[in-house]
């Protein structure tokens, strides 16, 4: 059975409970995921702190890299690592992606990502969109990434705020072709 092996890039936007349930799923789908490794800012870990009031990423269940270490293995296409996925993913984040600028080592695993015609996805956070926004978007999307904004769903009646969130991390995992069980329309 293929397994995958899957960059998590945590920026500082808003939205950790959504990195935080992601991370949370992909440890539990370990029979189909070789690898996982994570890229956390530091102003990710300011929002973490904010947002969820503890610091459980520093007991993630994998490696994290520093956004400056270029020596990761998924810097480079030989890493083969086939989907990295940028949860949350900041406006400015998705700008420097957009214009191929890769100045720390998400930037660069996503231009690695998209070089290489494989999956990435961005988990947008930020609402309302501008136009700079929107062509960022485009830009990505025709590069071949996936824009997927945090926009959570209620057809599944969600009752707390992480059944709302989880509407949002069961797409991720979808769109990173996981195979998972959840509330699926129709069923």
């Amino acid at each position: 059975m293929f397994k995958h092996r899957i960059v998590v890039a945590v920026t500082g936007a808003s939205g950790s409970i959504y990195a935080r349930q992601l991370l949370g799923k992909l440890a539990a789908l370990k029979d189909q995921v070789e690898q996982v490794a994570v890229i956390m800012t530091e102003n990710a870990r300011t929002v973490w702190r904010t947002e969820l009031e503890d610091e459980g990423f520093n007991n993630l269940p994998f490696p994290v890299f520093s956004q400056h270490d270029f020596h990761a293995p998924f810097a480079s296409g030989s890493g083969r690592y086939n989907t990295m996925i940028v949860c949350p993913c900041s406006m400015g984040t998705l700008g420097r992606i957009a214009g191929g600028i890769s100045n720390d080592l998400i930037t660069r695993a996503a231009d690695v990502v998209l070089k290489e015609r494989r999956r990435l996805i961005c988990v947008l956070r930020d609402t309302p969109y501008n136009l700079v926004h929107i062509r960022n978007m485009q830009t990505v999307t025709e590069a071949g990434g996936i824009i997927c904004p945090a926009t959570p769903s209620f057809y599944s009646l969600p009752r707390s705020i992480e059944e709302v969130a989880a509407t949002v991390t069961d797409r991720v995992i979808d769109l990173a072709g996981l195979q998972q069980d959840t509330f699926r329309w129709g069923e």
